[in-house]
């Protein structure tokens, strides 16, 4: 999977997570991920499947930044005198880096949802006007991520970035800690030597594995985050009022397995994406590029 793609199957993966397609102007019910996708290129056309991406371009760098450096300095001082970390320690340290990454991911998130969100609202504006708005049809143009920014600065304050915290938190800590020591034990197995590093193409396919492992046992989290996130909602859409009522309500009327929805392309997402950055962040990309830039005299 190349870096094109991810966007179109993320947002495919929220579509299903959060359940908004049961209530198009389509009389079936989304069975699977290739459904979904087709669905919303249907009804929003092909960059529909791009919303958000300029949010993504903008916030995933810092993000996984953020994320790999805190989990690093976390390992170092929880080591003792660069002895091998216990896998205790190794999961503290995860929870250190995950707790510390939802300074971006929460409004990175936030705003990705509203403004894939919005193409879907306009969608079932133009698919069934009746339906949405009784007076007809209203032509309503989607709005870009600086609009919603200062929208929700304006109406909720700083606060309103960071609606969902709890639940991302609830996401992002677990997922660290379930991530983090796979990583590098897994990563460790291809190590040449005992003090060696390991080769990328095992940091790539270490990723990959600890990605798509962590992200699949989070998913249900993730299913919560996304519901409480998104702000728009068409008329038949439950509303929620804080993470305990999100679940109650889904249990209700979805079932069990609605905490699953979503899975399968979220690991197809997360695998390449954190394969991808820690074979930049093992081969020390950011360091070379760093070295270029133009030193400051002491």
């Amino acid at each position: 999977m190349d870096a094109a793609s991810i966007p179109a199957c993320e947002c495919s993966n929220r579509r299903v997570e959060s359940g908004h397609y049961i209530h198009l102007c389509i009389m079936y019910t989304v069975p699977c991920r290739s459904d979904c996708l087709m669905k919303t290129i249907r009804s929003e056309g092909y960059f529909g499947m791009y919303r958000g991406a300029a949010v993504n371009l903008t916030l995933v760098t810092p993000e996984k930044a953020i994320k790999l450096a805190a989990n690093d300095f976390f390992r170092f001082h929880l080591s003792k005198d660069g002895q091998k970390l216990t896998l205790a320690r190794e999961m503290l340290a995860g929870c250190g880096a995950g707790t510390c990454q939802v300074i971006v991911t929460t409004p990175m998130e936030m705003l990705k949802i509203q403004l894939q969100d919005a193409g879907r609202i306009a969608a079932q504006r133009k698919l069934m006007p009746q339906a949405v708005t009784p007076g007809g049809p209203v032509e309503l143009k989607s709005p870009t991520a600086m609009q919603l920014t200062r929208q929700l600065l304006k109406e909720k304050g700083i606060a309103g970035l960071y609606k969902g915290l709890g639940a991302t938190l609830l996401r992002d800590v677990p997922f660290s800690v379930i991530y983090f020591p796979l990583f590098a034990n897994l990563n460790n197995l291809g190590k040449r030597g005992a003090d060696g590093p390991a080769p990328f193409y095992v940091s790539f396919i270490s990723g990959c594995i600890a990605g798509s492992t962590a992200a699949v046992a989070v998913n249900p989290v993730d299913v919560i985050k996304t519901r409480l996130q998104s702000l728009t909602r068409g008329s038949q859409e439950d509303t929620y009022s804080g993470v305990i009522d999100c679940i109650r309500k889904i249990l209700r009327h979805e079932g069990p397995t609605a905490f699953l929805k979503g899975a399968y392309c979220r690991a197809l997402v997360i695998a390449p994406l954190f394969g991808i950055a820690q074979v930049v962040y093992f081969l020390g990309v950011g360091e070379y590029i760093l070295s270029y830039l133009p030193k400051r005299n002491n």
